[in-house]
Protein backbone atom coordinates (compact mmCIF):
# COMPACT_ATOMS: atom_id res chain seq x y z
CA UNK A 1 0.00 0.00 0.00
CA UNK A 2 1.28 3.98 -0.78
CA UNK A 3 2.05 5.57 2.28
CA UNK A 4 -0.12 8.10 3.37
CA UNK A 5 0.61 11.65 4.12
CA UNK A 6 -1.69 14.12 5.80
CA UNK A 7 -2.85 17.16 5.63
CA UNK A 8 -2.52 19.15 8.87
CA UNK A 9 -4.27 23.10 9.07
CA UNK A 10 -2.49 25.26 12.23
CA UNK A 11 -4.63 27.97 13.16
CA UNK A 12 -3.75 30.48 15.47
CA UNK A 13 -2.96 33.93 15.95
CA UNK A 14 0.38 35.03 13.92
CA UNK A 15 2.54 37.54 14.89
CA UNK A 16 2.85 36.71 19.53
CA UNK A 17 3.03 33.12 18.28
CA UNK A 18 5.69 32.82 15.56
CA UNK A 19 7.74 30.49 17.65
CA UNK A 20 5.17 28.14 18.88
CA UNK A 21 3.91 27.73 15.31
CA UNK A 22 7.18 27.72 14.06
CA UNK A 23 7.72 23.97 17.02
CA UNK A 24 4.35 22.96 15.91
CA UNK A 25 5.17 22.86 11.68
CA UNK A 26 8.62 21.24 12.69
CA UNK A 27 6.36 18.27 14.71
CA UNK A 28 4.37 17.93 12.01
CA UNK A 29 6.83 17.58 8.94
CA UNK A 30 8.98 15.32 11.68
CA UNK A 31 5.76 13.28 10.99
CA UNK A 32 5.88 13.17 7.59
CA UNK A 33 2.65 15.55 7.92
CA UNK A 34 2.03 18.46 5.90
CA UNK A 35 1.15 21.70 7.54
CA UNK A 36 -0.65 24.55 5.93
CA UNK A 37 -2.24 27.48 7.82
CA UNK A 38 -2.16 31.51 8.34
CA UNK A 39 1.44 31.55 6.40
CA UNK A 40 -0.76 30.90 3.17
CA UNK A 41 -3.14 34.54 3.51
CA UNK A 42 -1.15 37.06 4.10
CA UNK A 43 -4.44 39.12 4.15
CA UNK A 44 -7.61 38.34 5.83
CA UNK A 45 -10.74 39.33 3.29
CA UNK A 46 -13.83 37.62 2.15
CA UNK A 47 -12.04 36.44 -1.05
CA UNK A 48 -9.23 34.69 1.64
CA UNK A 49 -11.95 33.93 3.74
CA UNK A 50 -13.29 31.26 1.19
CA UNK A 51 -9.80 30.04 0.09
CA UNK A 52 -9.47 29.47 4.03
CA UNK A 53 -12.25 27.18 4.14
CA UNK A 54 -11.50 25.20 0.92
CA UNK A 55 -7.73 24.84 2.64
CA UNK A 56 -9.41 22.98 5.54
CA UNK A 57 -11.57 21.21 4.04
CA UNK A 58 -8.75 19.96 1.60
CA UNK A 59 -7.13 18.69 5.35
CA UNK A 60 -7.18 15.77 7.28
CA UNK A 61 -7.11 17.55 10.29
CA UNK A 62 -7.38 20.66 12.34
CA UNK A 63 -4.95 22.15 14.80
CA UNK A 64 -6.03 24.90 17.35
CA UNK A 65 -3.77 26.90 19.14
CA UNK A 66 -4.85 29.29 21.82
CA UNK A 67 -2.94 31.65 24.02
CA UNK A 68 -3.39 35.62 25.24
CA UNK A 69 -4.72 37.00 21.38
CA UNK A 70 -8.19 37.13 20.14
CA UNK A 71 -6.83 38.45 16.95
CA UNK A 72 -8.45 40.38 14.27
CA UNK A 73 -11.99 40.36 13.93
CA UNK A 74 -13.99 39.83 10.97
CA UNK A 75 -17.14 41.22 9.93
CA UNK A 76 -19.52 39.27 12.01
CA UNK A 77 -17.91 40.24 15.33
CA UNK A 78 -15.51 36.50 15.62
CA UNK A 79 -12.09 36.51 15.06
CA UNK A 80 -10.89 34.62 12.01
CA UNK A 81 -9.19 32.15 14.34
CA UNK A 82 -12.43 31.32 16.00
CA UNK A 83 -14.21 31.52 12.41
CA UNK A 84 -11.79 28.61 11.28
CA UNK A 85 -12.81 26.68 14.67
CA UNK A 86 -16.41 27.37 14.17
CA UNK A 87 -15.66 26.44 10.27
CA UNK A 88 -13.87 23.05 11.32
CA UNK A 89 -16.15 22.11 14.12
CA UNK A 90 -19.44 22.30 11.56
CA UNK A 91 -17.92 20.23 8.83
CA UNK A 92 -16.84 17.85 11.01
CA UNK A 93 -13.19 17.90 10.87
CA UNK A 94 -11.00 15.88 13.45
CA UNK A 95 -9.61 18.51 15.58
CA UNK A 96 -7.29 19.16 18.59
CA UNK A 97 -6.50 22.06 20.64
CA UNK A 98 -3.83 23.34 22.45
CA UNK A 99 -4.21 26.80 25.00
CA UNK A 100 -1.84 28.07 27.12
CA UNK A 101 -1.58 26.41 30.49
CA UNK A 102 -0.89 29.87 32.29
CA UNK A 103 -2.56 32.69 30.49
CA UNK A 104 -2.25 35.34 33.32
CA UNK A 105 1.90 34.67 32.62
CA UNK A 106 2.12 35.52 29.30
CA UNK A 107 4.10 39.02 28.48
CA UNK A 108 2.13 42.12 28.13
CA UNK A 109 2.82 42.77 24.40
CA UNK A 110 1.70 38.99 23.27
CA UNK A 111 -1.45 39.46 25.16
CA UNK A 112 -5.03 41.57 24.76
CA UNK A 113 -5.23 44.77 25.94
CA UNK A 114 -9.17 46.22 25.85
CA UNK A 115 -11.40 45.10 27.61
CA UNK A 116 -13.14 43.62 25.10
CA UNK A 117 -10.58 41.89 23.34
CA UNK A 118 -10.27 40.15 26.83
CA UNK A 119 -13.98 39.44 27.08
CA UNK A 120 -13.86 37.66 23.52
CA UNK A 121 -10.47 35.48 24.30
CA UNK A 122 -12.44 34.02 27.50
CA UNK A 123 -15.69 33.35 25.40
CA UNK A 124 -13.70 31.82 22.66
CA UNK A 125 -11.14 29.42 25.46
CA UNK A 126 -14.70 28.67 27.05
CA UNK A 127 -15.92 27.68 23.54
CA UNK A 128 -12.98 25.38 23.15
CA UNK A 129 -12.75 23.49 26.61
CA UNK A 130 -16.25 22.55 25.99
CA UNK A 131 -14.03 19.52 23.93
CA UNK A 132 -11.19 17.54 24.73
CA UNK A 133 -8.07 19.60 24.61
CA UNK A 134 -4.56 19.65 25.62
CA UNK A 135 -2.42 22.78 27.98
CA UNK A 136 1.33 23.87 27.07
CA UNK A 137 3.65 26.83 28.57
CA UNK A 138 6.65 26.71 26.30
CA UNK A 139 6.90 26.11 22.99
CA UNK A 140 9.39 23.47 22.36
CA UNK A 141 6.24 21.65 25.22
CA UNK A 142 3.51 22.64 22.69
CA UNK A 143 5.85 20.73 19.81
CA UNK A 144 6.04 17.58 21.94
CA UNK A 145 2.09 17.72 23.12
CA UNK A 146 1.12 18.03 19.85
CA UNK A 147 3.39 15.62 17.98
CA UNK A 148 2.01 13.08 21.17
CA UNK A 149 -1.39 14.13 20.61
CA UNK A 150 -1.52 13.87 16.14
CA UNK A 151 -0.28 9.98 16.25
CA UNK A 152 -2.87 9.29 18.98
CA UNK A 153 -5.38 11.06 17.06
CA UNK A 154 -4.54 9.49 13.25
CA UNK A 155 -4.89 6.03 15.20
CA UNK A 156 -7.98 6.35 16.76
CA UNK A 157 -9.52 8.66 13.64
CA UNK A 158 -7.27 8.26 10.47
CA UNK A 159 -7.94 10.28 7.66
CA UNK A 160 -8.25 10.25 4.00
CA UNK A 161 -4.42 11.47 3.35
CA UNK A 162 -2.18 11.69 0.14
CA UNK A 163 -0.21 9.31 -1.47
CA UNK A 164 2.39 10.32 -4.08
CA UNK A 165 0.72 10.23 -7.51
CA UNK A 166 3.98 7.89 -8.58
CA UNK A 167 2.95 5.33 -6.09
CA UNK A 168 -1.07 5.09 -7.48
CA UNK A 169 -1.87 1.78 -9.31
CA UNK A 170 -1.61 2.44 -13.14
CA UNK A 171 -4.55 1.89 -15.42
CA UNK A 172 -4.50 -2.12 -15.61
CA UNK A 173 -3.47 -2.84 -11.88
CA UNK A 174 -6.36 -0.55 -11.78
CA UNK A 175 -8.79 -2.35 -13.96
CA UNK A 176 -7.19 -5.94 -12.33
CA UNK A 177 -8.19 -4.36 -8.94
CA UNK A 178 -11.75 -4.14 -10.26
CA UNK A 179 -11.95 -7.56 -11.99
CA UNK A 180 -10.82 -9.61 -8.26
CA UNK A 181 -13.21 -7.45 -6.58
CA UNK A 182 -15.97 -8.16 -8.49
CA UNK A 183 -14.67 -11.71 -8.53
CA UNK A 184 -15.04 -11.66 -4.92
CA UNK A 185 -18.41 -10.38 -4.71
CA UNK A 186 -19.54 -12.84 -7.10
CA UNK A 187 -18.01 -15.49 -4.62
CA UNK A 188 -19.59 -14.94 -1.84
CA UNK A 189 -23.07 -14.26 -2.98
CA UNK A 190 -22.28 -17.78 -4.50
CA UNK A 191 -21.38 -18.47 -1.17
CA UNK A 192 -24.46 -17.58 0.67
CA UNK A 193 -26.86 -19.14 -1.91
CA UNK A 194 -25.48 -22.38 -1.13
CA UNK A 195 -26.39 -21.66 2.73
CA UNK A 196 -30.12 -22.04 1.62
CA UNK A 197 -30.08 -24.13 -1.37
CA UNK A 198 -29.67 -26.99 -2.86
CA UNK A 199 -25.78 -27.21 -5.06
CA UNK A 200 -26.23 -26.59 -8.85
CA UNK A 201 -27.83 -29.70 -10.70
CA UNK A 202 -28.87 -31.55 -7.38
CA UNK A 203 -32.40 -31.05 -8.87
CA UNK A 204 -32.33 -34.00 -11.42
CA UNK A 205 -31.27 -36.12 -8.60
CA UNK A 206 -33.72 -38.16 -6.40
CA UNK A 207 -34.29 -36.20 -3.10
CA UNK A 208 -37.70 -34.95 -0.60
CA UNK A 209 -40.49 -37.13 -0.47
CA UNK A 210 -39.23 -39.44 -3.71
CA UNK A 211 -39.97 -42.79 -2.02
CA UNK A 212 -36.72 -45.34 -2.70
CA UNK A 213 -36.65 -49.12 -1.71
CA UNK A 214 -33.67 -50.33 0.13
CA UNK A 215 -33.06 -53.47 1.02
CA UNK A 216 -32.65 -55.13 4.54
CA UNK A 217 -31.76 -58.28 6.19
CA UNK A 218 -34.10 -59.44 9.03
CA UNK A 219 -32.44 -61.95 11.52
CA UNK A 220 -34.82 -63.62 14.05
CA UNK A 221 -34.42 -66.79 15.78
CA UNK A 222 -37.39 -69.62 15.44
CA UNK A 223 -39.40 -71.01 18.60
CA UNK A 224 -37.00 -73.37 20.30
CA UNK A 225 -34.19 -73.18 17.98
CA UNK A 226 -30.88 -71.94 18.83
CA UNK A 227 -29.80 -70.94 15.08
CA UNK A 228 -30.67 -67.55 13.88
CA UNK A 229 -32.91 -67.16 10.82
CA UNK A 230 -31.96 -64.35 7.91
CA UNK A 231 -34.57 -62.80 5.91
CA UNK A 232 -34.83 -60.44 2.97
CA UNK A 233 -37.36 -57.60 3.37
CA UNK A 234 -37.74 -54.33 1.12
CA UNK A 235 -38.14 -50.74 3.11
CA UNK A 236 -39.69 -48.35 0.95
CA UNK A 237 -39.07 -45.14 2.89
CA UNK A 238 -38.69 -41.20 1.20
CA UNK A 239 -35.27 -39.39 1.13
CA UNK A 240 -36.90 -36.78 4.36
CA UNK A 241 -37.14 -39.62 6.46
CA UNK A 242 -33.81 -41.16 5.64
CA UNK A 243 -31.94 -37.91 6.03
CA UNK A 244 -34.09 -37.18 9.44
CA UNK A 245 -32.55 -40.53 10.86
CA UNK A 246 -29.06 -39.55 10.78
CA UNK A 247 -28.74 -35.60 10.37
CA UNK A 248 -29.24 -34.49 14.31
CA UNK A 249 -26.04 -36.73 14.79
CA UNK A 250 -23.91 -34.87 12.04
CA UNK A 251 -25.14 -31.51 13.86
CA UNK A 252 -21.07 -31.13 14.82
CA UNK A 253 -19.76 -34.29 13.27
CA UNK A 254 -20.51 -38.30 13.61
CA UNK A 255 -18.66 -41.15 12.80
CA UNK A 256 -19.64 -43.17 9.71
CA UNK A 257 -20.56 -46.41 11.88
CA UNK A 258 -22.73 -44.17 13.79
CA UNK A 259 -24.49 -43.34 11.06
CA UNK A 260 -24.92 -46.83 9.84
CA UNK A 261 -26.29 -47.74 13.14
CA UNK A 262 -28.79 -45.43 13.24
CA UNK A 263 -30.36 -46.08 9.63
CA UNK A 264 -30.09 -49.59 10.95
CA UNK A 265 -32.42 -48.72 13.65
CA UNK A 266 -34.68 -46.39 12.14
CA UNK A 267 -35.19 -49.59 9.47
CA UNK A 268 -36.13 -52.09 12.42
CA UNK A 269 -38.59 -49.07 13.55
CA UNK A 270 -39.74 -48.75 9.99
CA UNK A 271 -40.50 -52.34 9.48
CA UNK A 272 -41.67 -53.49 12.55
CA UNK A 273 -45.25 -53.74 11.85
CA UNK A 274 -45.14 -55.65 8.58
CA UNK A 275 -42.60 -57.78 10.72
CA UNK A 276 -45.09 -58.55 13.45
CA UNK A 277 -47.66 -59.35 10.74
CA UNK A 278 -45.71 -61.68 8.57
CA UNK A 279 -47.24 -65.28 8.56
CA UNK A 280 -43.33 -66.96 8.44
CA UNK A 281 -42.12 -65.11 11.94
CA UNK A 282 -45.22 -65.77 13.92
CA UNK A 283 -43.31 -66.48 17.32
CA UNK A 284 -39.84 -65.85 15.86
CA UNK A 285 -37.53 -63.47 18.14
CA UNK A 286 -36.02 -60.77 16.24
CA UNK A 287 -32.61 -60.03 17.00
CA UNK A 288 -31.71 -56.86 14.47
CA UNK A 289 -32.33 -55.29 11.22
CA UNK A 290 -29.42 -53.99 9.03
CA UNK A 291 -29.72 -51.99 6.04
CA UNK A 292 -27.38 -54.12 3.45
CA UNK A 293 -24.17 -52.52 2.73
CA UNK A 294 -24.67 -51.51 -0.67
CA UNK A 295 -27.88 -49.65 0.24
CA UNK A 296 -25.44 -47.67 2.97
CA UNK A 297 -23.61 -46.48 0.66
CA UNK A 298 -25.89 -45.75 -1.54
CA UNK A 299 -27.72 -43.60 1.41
CA UNK A 300 -23.89 -41.93 2.06
CA UNK A 301 -23.41 -40.93 -1.75
CA UNK A 302 -26.79 -39.87 -2.61
CA UNK A 303 -27.06 -37.33 0.64
CA UNK A 304 -23.58 -36.10 -0.34
CA UNK A 305 -24.72 -35.48 -3.67
CA UNK A 306 -27.61 -33.22 -3.22
CA UNK A 307 -25.49 -31.16 -0.57
CA UNK A 308 -27.05 -32.69 2.15
CA UNK A 309 -23.85 -33.81 4.29
CA UNK A 310 -19.92 -33.53 3.54
CA UNK A 311 -16.71 -35.30 5.11
CA UNK A 312 -15.90 -34.11 7.83
CA UNK A 313 -12.09 -31.65 7.37
CA UNK A 314 -11.74 -31.36 11.41
CA UNK A 315 -8.46 -32.40 12.00
CA UNK A 316 -7.65 -35.31 14.27
CA UNK A 317 -4.95 -37.96 15.56
CA UNK A 318 -2.73 -39.74 12.91
CA UNK A 319 -4.12 -43.14 15.01
CA UNK A 320 -7.86 -42.03 14.26
CA UNK A 321 -8.40 -43.53 10.59
CA UNK A 322 -12.08 -43.45 10.52
CA UNK A 323 -14.82 -41.70 8.53
CA UNK A 324 -16.42 -38.53 9.81
CA UNK A 325 -19.25 -36.86 8.45
CA UNK A 326 -20.58 -33.55 9.23
CA UNK A 327 -23.91 -31.20 8.01
CA UNK A 328 -23.37 -28.74 5.40
CA UNK A 329 -25.06 -25.34 5.86
CA UNK A 330 -27.67 -26.54 3.56
CA UNK A 331 -28.12 -29.83 4.89
CA UNK A 332 -28.75 -27.69 8.33
CA UNK A 333 -31.31 -25.65 6.66
CA UNK A 334 -32.95 -28.68 5.82
CA UNK A 335 -33.13 -30.28 8.87
CA UNK A 336 -34.19 -27.63 10.61
CA UNK A 337 -37.22 -27.46 7.94
CA UNK A 338 -37.55 -30.74 8.90
CA UNK A 339 -37.12 -31.78 12.82
CA UNK A 340 -37.88 -28.33 14.48
CA UNK A 341 -41.55 -27.99 16.23
CA UNK A 342 -44.04 -25.54 14.84
CA UNK A 343 -45.82 -23.48 17.17
CA UNK A 344 -49.05 -24.59 18.27
CA UNK A 345 -51.91 -23.57 15.96
CA UNK A 346 -50.04 -23.87 13.13
CA UNK A 347 -51.41 -26.28 10.30
CA UNK A 348 -48.28 -28.59 9.77
CA UNK A 349 -45.77 -27.81 6.92
CA UNK A 350 -45.58 -30.82 4.02
CA UNK A 351 -41.95 -32.01 3.31
CA UNK A 352 -42.91 -31.57 0.42
CA UNK A 353 -43.33 -28.35 0.05
CA UNK A 354 -40.36 -27.83 2.37
CA UNK A 355 -38.88 -29.73 -0.54
CA UNK A 356 -39.63 -26.96 -3.11
CA UNK A 357 -38.89 -24.29 -1.19
CA UNK A 358 -35.63 -25.46 -0.16
CA UNK A 359 -34.61 -25.69 -3.97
Amino acid sequence: MPEKRYQVFVSSTFRDLENERQEVMHALLELDCMPSGMELFPAANESQWNLIKKVIDDCDYYILIVAGRYGSVGPDGFSYTEMEYRYALETGKPIISFLHRSPGQIVADKTELSSEGKAKLASFRALVEKRLCKHWESPAELGSVVSRSLIQLIKSEPGIGWVRANELPDKDATVELLRLRRQVEELQAELARTRTTAPKGAEDLAQGDEIHTFKCTVLTRPPDEYRSQHWAFDLETSWHEVFSAVAPLMIHEAPEPRLKEALDSFAATKLHPRLVKSKDLVNHTLRGVTLDDNEFQTVKIQLRAIGLMAKSEKARSVKDSGTYWTLTPYGDEVMTRLLAIRRAGLPPRAPAAEAASAA
